[in-house]
């Protein structure tokens, strides 16, 4: 076995992921007593990749900066204290700075045990959870309602699209091309709209005069807009990102403050950050793990194949692009 191996870490400070980020080799680790060293087999890559190499998240960050979120793969060496979790066991995990790496130290609290270390697991770590948690823990998620879910055919659109209607509601789903719009129809989505071949304002307009319950959106910028505009009386618009501005930076804009907006219709806006709600993750993962091995829940995988660390920018650039539909996976070398 390696005594040896490679991840990707930050160099300097900025949104260009390619210019920042390095590949470097290092010292495989011994786990501490509470820790499990994990060969990773699978990375879910993010919207929010280029905030990490920004510094958005930790501004006193210091270089070289680990990258990468969540990963899945296999344990191959637990601490003495460990109890729960043996060397051969699939996991889960998500910590900042554990994703873009072959191998990862990671404490017993922080895994996830799964059947196999698949990317649908992954992908339901992240954006599976984000969904989840979201709509039924913030959202008040409910039923008989008209729910609009932004880049719906994303790695967490996908996820908000299936919930919403599982729960009895009409779903909206924006999205970017034809294809896209077909898949939107195969998950269920009621209403696909291609923002490109369609005005979003004009279609709910038209064909939605009594307003949104409730939104689901990451995209940010005039989209965010648009959906506040048509909110219906007592909507929610849960804010779990702005995709749109990550690489330039969020937008300063000059208008009526939000409340003339929201007051009127007693609506609200919700922000949603998934690491505050930890003690949810379990059951929730549970619950979507449950749905897709019962084919109840499609878990879509981009079909753009990335091979090891080094390919990693290029996998970011493409999510970037807008071009993905389905959640973005790195694969790993198994070990030799």
């Amino acid at each position: 076995m390696a005594e040896t191996y490679r991840k990707l870490v930050a160099t300097s400070i900025s949104t260009d992921f390619r210019k920042a980020a390095e590949v470097v080799e290092e010292e495989r680790p011994r786990p501490g007593p509470h820790e499990l060293l994990v060969r990773n087999r699978y990375a879910a890559v993010n919207a929010t990749d280029v905030n990490i190499t920004a510094g958005r998240y930790d501004p006193n960050a210091t270089l070289p900066m680990d990258l990468g979120v969540e990963a899945a793969g296999i344990v191959e060496a637990v601490g003495d204290q460990v109890r729960q979790v043996e060397p051969g066991d699939a996991v889960v995990t998500s910590t900042l700075g554990g994703g873009y790496r072959e191998y990862h130290l990671v404490h017993e609290s922080n895994a996830i045990p799964v059947p196999e270390p698949s990317p649908e697991a992954l992908s339901i770590m992240v954006s599976g959870l984000t969904a989840s948690i979201a709509l039924e823990e913030v959202g008040a998620l409910g039923h008989g309602e008209t729910v609009l879910v932004t880049a719906a055919a994303g790695g967490t659109g996908q996820y908000a699209v299936q919930l919403a209607k599982r729960a009895g509601n009409h779903v909206i789903g924006t999205c970017s091309t034809d294809e896209k719009a077909a898949f939107l129809e195969e998950i269920g989505c009621d209403r696909p709209i291609n923002y490109r071949t369609e005005e979003v304002d004009s279609v709910l307009a038209a064909e939605y005069p009594d307003g949104l319950d409730l939104v689901y959106e990451a995209v940010g910028g005039p989209l965010f807009d648009t959906c506040v505009e048509h909110l219906g009386r007592h909507g929610r618009l849960l804010s779990i990102g702005y995709v749109s501005e990550y690489q330039d930076g969020p937008e300063k804009v000059t208008r009526e403050r939000i409340y003339t907006d929201l007051i009127a219709k007693s609506a609200s806006i919700r922000g949603f950050f998934l690491p505050h709600f930890a003690p949810h993750f379990e059951a929730h993962m549970k619950k979507l793990m449950q749905r897709q091995r019962s084919g109840t829940l499609d878990v879509r995988i981009d079909d753009k194949r990335f091979e090891g660390v080094a390919a990693i920018p290029d996998a970011v650039e493409y999510l970037q692009s807008g071009e993905s539909m389905g959640k973005v996976v790195v694969h790993f070398p198994e070990a030799t």
